[in-house]
């Protein structure tokens, strides 16, 4: 999920995507691109890694978990203004 999520905007190089995956070894990595490039997610261009169409489908159902996350914690604060 973090590699597509990465990738919503423009292409990225694979130095420029292990950064913004802070922790994600080069190897595991690697392996995840060759994965999703296998799948038909992301696609290898001219100016980097990037989603095809697929990937830009299996992104849009992203969000209604990114919704989820946002009442979730919309209510995680309200909760820890009781509880100060």
């Amino acid at each position: 999920m973090r590699v597509i999520w990465e990738l919503r905007g423009d292409p990225l190089t694979f130095r420029g995507l292990q950064e913004r995956c802070a922790g994600m070894s080069s190897s595991v990595l690697r392996d995840r691109l060759g994965e999703l490039r296998e799948a038909g997610i992301v696609d290898l261009g001219g100016d980097g890694y990037l989603l095809t169409v697929h990937g830009r489908e299996l992104l849009a159902a992203y969000e209604p978990l990114g919704a989820w996350a946002k009442r979730w914690a919309t209510r995680q604060k309200r909760a820890q203004r009781s509880a100060d």
